[in-house]
């Protein structure tokens, strides 16, 4: 039987990942671990552990409202939310995009980010789903506790005065990033400090490789529940958009309320894994927040990048036909070419994606 000896160069970074791996029992070693990956690089991956449902009968279901504010078309809101406290927003007339973005309270350079939300739930996230912070944080600072019209956005940025002057030739137009940048004026943020939203009752979707603004349906009395897992000073707006289909071509005020969350509210957020690398200014080699808008270099600066430099090891492994055969089945010529090594850790580290990614 013909044997095909194939070297796959890996990292230390790659090394370490798979040893861990052996450690949980997945194989008895390096090669073993290659020989799993290749025999099951087309099985569907193991199902994973899902956190039982908190126990919920017989909590309190009472909310007490604390607020409440209906802001008219072209403004928004800066509110103080504080942890378990509860913000809805409502549909005063339906047909209305929002826009929603929040900051760490008492530390404005942690605050929500939709790349990280989009990266953990999707392009639509909806009730059940957490808003994130921007990395080196990446916490949870928003869940989303009820959406009654599922209809969410984090694909597309906010819309800007550029955008109504270079593609509708109206230099002066309600945008998103205005009144955003104008309503968190009050808390001392200025137009640098606006980030992209959460769209809320706003209906997307991608095809044929770009994003596309469809009209919505919803209705009066929609509303989406946002539970704050922090302090947090929470900005929606309404959306600007009156010349695209964002909000149906027509422009309505939305409904803000604040309530103190009930306990049923408070027990139904699933648990949040915490890890070392959620970091803070105290984690940070520079800790102070620039003041100076000049950038000037430190001529005492020495690089000091993680884990490197990278060191390339090699694993050799041979296959037997049947194995070779196998690898050569999953089709990644088209990427690697003869580079049957690359192809090989291309497999081991799909298969390790598919089966122990969180």
């Amino acid at each position: 039987m013909s044997q095909h000896r194939i070297t796959l160069l890996l990292n230390q970074q790659q090394l370490e990942l798979i040893d861990r791996t052996i450690a949980i029992g997945a194989a008895a070693d390096r090669v073993g671990l290659v020989r799993r990956a290749l025999q099951e690089r087309e099985l569907p991956a193991a199902p994973r552990a899902v956190p039982p449902a908190p126990a919920l009968d017989g909590l309190d279901t009472h909310r007490e409202l604390l607020a409440e504010y209906v802001i008219e078309p072209g403004t928004g809101k800066a509110l103080e939310l504080l942890k378990g406290q509860l913000l809805r927003i409502e549909q005063v007339e339906g047909g209305q995009c929002a826009d929603f973005n929040c900051f760490n309270l008492h530390d404005y350079k942690e605050f929500m980010h939709t790349g990280r939300t989009r990266t953990v739930h999707g392009l639509l996230p909806t009730a059940g789903h957490f808003l994130w912070s921007a990395p080196p944080r990446e916490r949870a600072m928003v869940y989303i506790l009820e959406d009654s019209a599922r209809c969410n956005d984090v694909l597309f940025p906010r819309c800007s005065a550029y955008l109504y002057e270079s593609s509708y030739g109206m230099p002066v137009h309600t945008n998103c990033h205005d009144i955003q940048s104008e309503a968190q004026r009050e808390y001392g943020l200025t137009p640098d400090d606006v980030h992209d939203s959460f769209n809320l009752f706003m209906a997307t979707e991608v095809h044929g490789g770009r994003g596309h603004i469809s009209r919505q349906t919803t209705v009066a009395g929609d509303h989406v529940d946002m539970l704050a897992l922090m302090d947090v000073l929470a900005v929606p707006n309404v959306c600007g958009a009156d010349v695209m289909r964002t909000s149906n071509f027509s422009l309505k005020p939305l409904k803000l309320q604040i309530y103190q969350a009930s306990a049923r509210d408070l027990a139904s957020v699933p648990p949040v894994q915490q890890y070392s690398n959620q970091r803070t200014p105290a984690d940070f080699k520079i800790p102070n927040i620039r003041t100076e808008r000049a950038l000037r270099k430190d001529p005492a600066y020495q690089p000091q990048f993680t884990n490197v430099p990278l060191r390339i090891s090699a694993l050799d492994i041979t296959l037997d036909a049947a194995e070779y055969a196998s690898l050569q089945a999953a089709g990644l010529s088209v990427y690697y070419g003869e580079d049957d090594g690359a192809a090989l850790r291309d497999v081991l580290f799909s298969w390790w994606e598919t089966h122990y990614i969180q």
